[in-house]
């Protein structure tokens, strides 16, 4: 039976072939290890900036999800950004996914969090109900993003 924890160090290489799995998903992002472990890493060693959960069968990482932190002066508050969520997909369909969410709302909420923001993949219709089944409703705002060169 699976469980959740918070990540440690010795994750970042399961955690690393999770995000490849996301990141080649996903249409604004492309797979490096190098530097999805150097951000896990400041994480994982800066729990005030954020928090890592894991969903693990014995040794092995099925799923992970990724909450960092911030202010919003909308509300005043400490809120919530959950970035990176991915159960493999040998584990989908059985339940996975929704423990890791409620733990990571659990989180949230105890870490002092009035709310939680996260951006789908548009297309990715699958992802949009499973978080509406979990509270999240669709936002008005659309999001823009500024990169800049290496």
């Amino acid at each position: 039976m699976p469980h959740v924890r918070e990540a440690t160090l010795d994750d970042i290489p399961q955690l690393c072939d999770l995000l490849t799995i996301l990141f080649t998903q996903e249409a604004d992002f492309q797979p490096d290890s190098a530097k999805q472990s150097q951000g896990l890493r400041q994480i994982i060693e800066h729990p005030e900036v954020g928090r890592i959960l894991v969903l693990h069968d014995g040794s092995t990482v099925i799923g992970m999800v990724n909450l960092l932190f911030t202010i919003s002066t909308a509300l005043g508050t400490r809120v919530a950004i959950l970035e990176d969520m991915i159960v493999h997909p040998d584990w989908r369909g059985g339940g996975a996914g929704s423990t890791l969410l409620k733990e990571a709302i659990a989180l949230a909420q105890a870490s002092g969090c009035s709310r939680i923001t996260l951006l789908s993949d548009r297309l990715n219709s699958s992802a949009i109900r499973f978080y509406q089944r979990h509270g999240f409703t669709l936002s008005d705002m659309v999001p823009l993003r500024l990169l800049f060169p290496e």
